[in-house]
């Protein structure tokens, strides 16, 4: 991982680009996170930073929270994440990361807390068929009906969808173009939509997508019976080959 930070979700609007097309963004505060604890390969096996992000007060930490804050001497913070970035070795205790560690026209990958839904059936949650409303149906229309188990394995299986709490958790959305940042007002502007609710913590780091950007090629066949392989010495695309 290259570079990393911690952020709180404010928004979505929209913008306009060079050719006047709207392109749906996300507003994130990124920052400034405060490097609280480095871990380096002789002590610990490898190599991290823990940011700190979100300065509270004093009386909202209990005793073991700010104890370890104190050691870096880096004030209240709410939100701590450790990140393994390469050049863990370099930063320092107290090092301040903001929102320019990124630029547009980046690929980041964005993590946060998906929104909850409460309790859901199977229907909401995962999407699944109601049973037939005529011929004696009942009133059991939207339940998850028979599970097909019998006398052997005589159990429902792990992992069967079912009902159950919904939403409310870790969601990362993959390969988002960084649209604007603004180092001033610790803000970075992403295409599209991230987990959360507004106010809700992510954290943004440039993708693990490869990307690869390919060059078309013209693929020219070898099979001699083949047009696209007789060679007219007469075209200006043959002499150009």
């Amino acid at each position: 991982m290259k570079k990393a930070i911690i952020g709180k979700k404010v928004g979505m609007t929209q913008i306009f680009d060079e050719q006047g097309k709207v392109v749906p963004v996300t507003v994130i505060e990124a920052g400034p996170c405060k490097v609280v604890q480095k871990k380096t390969e002789e002590k610990e096996g490898y190599a991290s930073v823990q940011l700190g992000f979100d300065e509270v007060p004093e009386r909202k930490l209990n005793k073991p929270e700010k104890g370890h804050l104190d050691k870096a001497n880096a004030g209240a913070l709410r939100v701590l994440h450790e990140f393994r970035l390469e050049n863990a070795p370099e930063m320092n205790v107290g090092d301040v990361i903001t929102a320019d560690v990124f630029a547009e026209g980046d690929k980041v990958d964005v993590t946060g807390i998906s929104k909850g839904k409460g309790y859901a059936g199977v229907i909401k949650r995962w999407g699944a068929q109601r049973t037939p409303t005529t011929h004696g149906g009942g009133p059991v229309h939207r339940h998850a009906g028979s599970m097909g188990s019998s006398t052997d394995p005589s159990r429902i299986l792990p992992g069967k969808i079912g009902a159950g709490h919904m939403g409310a958790e870790q969601v990362t959305v993959q390969n988002l173009d960084v649209v604007k940042v603004d180092s001033e007002l610790n803000m970075i502007v992403i295409r599209g939509a991230i987990p959360g609710p507004k106010g809700g913590i992510v954290f943004i780091r440039n993708t693990v997508k490869n990307n690869v950007v390919k060059q078309a090629q013209t693929a020219t066949s070898v099979n001699p019976q083949k047009a696209s392989a007789r060679t007219n010495p007469q075209k200006a695309s043959a002499r150009t080959r």
